[in-house]
C-alpha cells in the first residue's frame, strides 16, 4: 500500500562513542578490482513457484539482469527475458507457469507491466503509454490470472485501480480515483476495502465493508501522524496497523474499523519504530515483527516460526539469516545469508526432507576475509541529539589519521542500515574510513527525531553531518586535511551544502544526482508527487513564504564559497532530481572560471543502473579521490 509515510521514505535513498572498532587487523587487504564491487551479481533475486517445483532468478545476459527459470533438483535453466537496454527492475511468479515483471525506459521510472511464460514464450506488455506508470496493489494470491494494479493514465498525478488479466492485458476499473486518493488496499479476498487520501497536509484513511458500499472516513490525521494499515486479520474484520498516534514511535496495533478504535497494542519497541509484521498465510497466524536498531532483529509470537529462525541462526552464527520466499504450502523455503562483509548467498530448504542446498553466492569473486567491518557507532550532536551511524575502517590499517569519506544517505527521510554496501567496501579497500550517519530526519527513530528535520535542509541536518566529521577528527581517526564528502540524491545535496556552508572542512567532494536549488527542485517534482506538494512545503520550505530560508540553503547560490575540487554525476532522465539541478551547479562554477568534472549519462535516471555506466562513475570517483585524498587506485 502506498501511504504518506511510504512516500516520505522514498523521496530521495563534547561527544559519545559506542563500539569504535579497534581495527587490529595485521595485514591490509589487496587492491580488489573495481569491477568486482560493481559488476552485476552472478545470480540474484531468487523466487520460488507457488507449487514449489521451479526456481526463478536473475543473472546477467548481454550485461543486463534477466530472468531465468530452472526445475528444482534438475540441471539446466531456461532464459525467460532478453532485456538489452536495462536490467529487469523486479518480478514475481503469478502462477506456476507465468511470471510478471516491471521495466522502465532509461531510468524514467514510468514502470510498465509485462508477463511471460516460464519457458520464455507468450511475453506481453500489459500496460502501455509512454508517460503511464504502473504500481502493483495486490497480486491476488488466490487468483492465477488476474491482479489489481494502479495506473495514472487518466491523470498523471494519481492512480486509478484496475483488475488486469495477465494473459490478455484486459483492464477493468475497480477503483476510480476522485483525485485525492494516494493508495488502495485489499483484504485477504482481493476486495479493495481501504483507500488513503491526502489534501497535501492531512492524511485520511477511508474504509468500506465490501465492494458495493461507498467509502467512509475511518480516521484523519496530520501527515506527521502515521496510521498505516498493514493487513486485515484472517477473518477480514480487524486491521493490523503501524501507528504513532498518541506515541512518539510507531507500534503495531490491532484496530477495529467498525468501532473505529484501537483494540490492543501487539508490539512496540522503546527505541525505534516498528512497521514490519510477519504472517503465515497457510496457517493463518501472525508470526512476528522485524525492527532495526543497530542491526535487524526479530520478535516472534509464533513458536514454529521462532524455532525455524533459531535453526537458521545456529547454522550461520554471526550472519543475518532471512526467509526470502516460500511456496504456498510453506514447506519449501528460500533463505538468504549475508553480513556486513558478504553480499550474501541463497539457499533452498526443503522442510519435508530436511535437505538444505546452496543455490548461489551473489558475488563469489569477493572474498569475505578481504572486506572491512561495518561497526555501529553513536555520537552527540552539538544540541545534544544522539546520532546513530556506522563506521567502516580500512582493513589492516591503524585507525589513526586516516583519509575519510563522509557518506550521508539519500531520502532524506530514509536511513542507513547495517549490511553489505559495495560503495562502502570499495572505498574502504582503497584506504578510506567511511562514516555514515542517520542525521535528524532519518526514519525509524520516532516522530520527534523525524520532525526535527523540517525546514532544516542546510541547517541542523547539515550540522549533524559536520558534527560527525569533527567527532572523527577528535577521536584521532580522521586526518583533518583529507576529509571528503560523497552522497547521492539528498546525500548529493548534503555534499553540495557541506562544501558551500563549511568549505574549510572538506578536501574534495562528489555529488551524485543531488539537489542544488530548492526552488527548482520543488517545481520539477514528478506529477505523481504533486498531491504531496503542501506537505513538501512544510517539510522543506515554501518557495514564497520561506524564500530567504530556501535561498540560504540552496548551494547553487553560494558557489563562491567553494574551495575544494568537486565532481558531479547525473542521469539525463532523472524524474526525481532533474538534470537541471546539476546543470545549474556546473554553469555557476563555470562562470567563476572553474571547470568542474561533470558526467552525464543519457540513458540513466536517478542513479546509474546499467553496469557499464556504474563502472564509468566509480572509476572516475576512484581517480578523483586518489588524487585529492592520496588513496589507493587500481593500476
Amino acid at each position: 500500500m502506498f501511504t504518506t509515510r511510504n512516500f516520505i521514505a522514498s523521496i530521495l535513498m563534547a561527544t559519545l562513542v559506542v563500539g569504535i572498532p579497534a581495527n587490529a587487523e595485521a595485514q591490509q587487504a589487496p587492491v580488489i578490482p573495481l569491477k568486482d564491487f560493481f559488476r552485476n551479481p552472478e545470480k540474484v533475486a531468487f523466487r520460488i513457484s507457488p507449487d514449489g517445483k521451479h526456481l526463478a532468478f536473475m543473472q546477467p545476459w548481454e550485461n543486463r539482469l534477466n530472468i531465468f527459470v530452472q526445475e528444482i533438483g534438475k540441471p539446466g535453466e531456461v532464459q525467460v527475458t532478453f532485456a538489452k537496454e536495462r536490467d529487469i527492475q523486479g518480478y514475481f511468479w503469478k502462477n506456476n507457469n507465468r511470471l510478471v515483471f516491471l521495466q522502465d525506459k532509461g531510468g524514467n521510472e514510468n514502470f510498465h507491466l509485462f508477463a511471460v511464460d516460464s519457458d520464455g514464450k507468450n511475453q506481453k506488455e500489459l500496460t502501455e503509454g509512454a508517460d503511464v506508470r504502473a504500481e502493483i496493489i495486490d497480486d491476488l494470491y488466490d487468483n492465477d490470472n488476474e491482479m489489481i494494479i494502479g495506473l495514472n493514465k487518466r491523470n498523471p498525478q494519481f492512480y486509478d485501480a484496475y483488475r488486469i488479466n495477465i494473459n490478455t492485458g484486459e483492464l477493468t476499473m475497480v477503483g476510480e480515483n476522485p483525485g485525492n486518493i494516494t493508495g488502495w488496499q485489499t483484504d485477504n479476498k482481493g476486495v479493495i476495502r481501504i483507500a488513503t487520501t491526502t489534501d497535501g497536509i492531512n492524511t485520511g484513511v477511508l474504509y468500506r465493508n465490501n465492494d458495493t458500499e461507498k467509502f467512509t472516513e475511518l480516521i484523519s490525521t496530520n501527515f506527521k501522524e502515521s496510521f498505516s494499515p498493514l493487513y486485515f486479520d484472517f477473518d477480514d474484520k480487524l486491521l493490523f496497523v503501524s501507528s504513532n498516534i498518541g506515541r512518539d514511535r510507531s507500534t503495531i496495533i490491532k484496530y477495529d474499523p467498525v468501532a473505529k478504535k484501537e483494540i490492543s497494542s501487539l508490539y512496540e519497541h522503546p527505541e525505534v519504530d516498528v512497521s514490519t509484521l510477519l504472517r503465515s498465510r497457510k496457517r493463518k497466524v501472525i508470526t512476528g515483527v522485524v525492527y532495526d536498531t543497530d542491526k535487524s532483529h526479530y520478535q516472534f509470537f509464533d513458536k514454529q516460526r521462532e524455532e525455524l529462525q533459531k535453526k537458521l541462526d545456529t547454522r550461520f552464527p554471526g550472519y543475518e539469516v532471512s526467509l526470502a520466499g516460500q511456496n504456498r504450502n510453506e514447506d519449501k523455503l528460500l533463505i538468504t545469508v549475508s553480513s556486513d562483509r558478504s553480499y550474501g548467498s541463497y539457499y533452498f530448504y526443503d522442510l519435508t526432507t530436511g535437505a538444505f542446498t546452496k543455490l548461489a553466492d551473489i558475488s563469489p569473486w569477493l572474498k569475505e576475509e578481504d572486506m572491512a567491518e561495518m561497526k555501529p557507532i553513536k555520537y552527540i550532536a552539538r544540541d545534544g541529539k544522539v546520532i546513530n551511524g556506522y563506521l567502516t575502517l580500512p582493513k589492516g590499517i591503524p585507525a589513526k589519521n586516516l583519509p575519510v569519506v563522509i557518506n550521508p544517505h539519500g531520502g532524506p527521510w530514509a536511513r542507513d542500515e547495517w549490511g553489505f554496501n559495495p560503495e562502502v567496501q570499495f572505498l574502504a579497500n582503497r584506504g578510506y574510513a567511511v562514516l555514515q550517519m542517520n542525521f535528524r530526519g532519518s526514519v525509524g527513530y520516532g516522530r520527534a527525531f523525524w520532525e526535527a528535520s523540517f525546514k532544516q535542509w542546510g541547517l541542523t541536518m547539515q550540522n549533524d553531518i559536520t558534527d560527525g566529521v569533527n567527532w572523527l577528527i577528535e577521536q584521532g581517526i580522521a586526518d583533518p586535511k583529507h576529509v571528503a564528502i560523497y552522497g547521492a540524491s539528498y546525500g548529493g545535496y548534503a555534499t553540495l551544502a557541506g562544501i558551500t556552508l563549511t568549505p574549510d572542512l572538506y578536501a574534495c567532494a562528489v555529488d551524485y544526482v543531488g539537489v542544488s536549488n530548492l526552488f527548482t527542485f520543488m517545481s520539477t517534482i514528478p506529477p505523481y508527487w504533486k498531491p504531496y506538494l503542501d506537505m513538501m512545503y512544510e517539510m522543506v520550505g515554501d518557495p514564497e513564504k520561506d524564500k530567504e530560508l530556501m535561498t540560504a540553503a540552496s548551494p547553487v547560490f553560494h558557489v563562491d564559497k567553494i574551495k575544494c575540487p568537486l565532481f558531479i554525476a547525473q542521469g539525463a532522465n532523472d524524474p526525481r532530481v532533474a538534470k537541471a539541478e546539476s546543470d545549474q551547479m556546473v554553469e555557476a562554477l563555470k562562470k567563476r572560471g572553474i571547470d568542474v568534472p561533470y558526467m552525464v549519462k543519457d540513458n540513466e535516471g536517478h542513479g546509474f543502473g546499467n553496469e557499464e555506466n556504474r563502472m564509468d562513475f566509480y572509476r572516475e570517483m576512484e581517480r578523483f579521490f586518489g588524487k585529492y585524498l592520496n588513496g589507493r587506485v587500481e593500476k
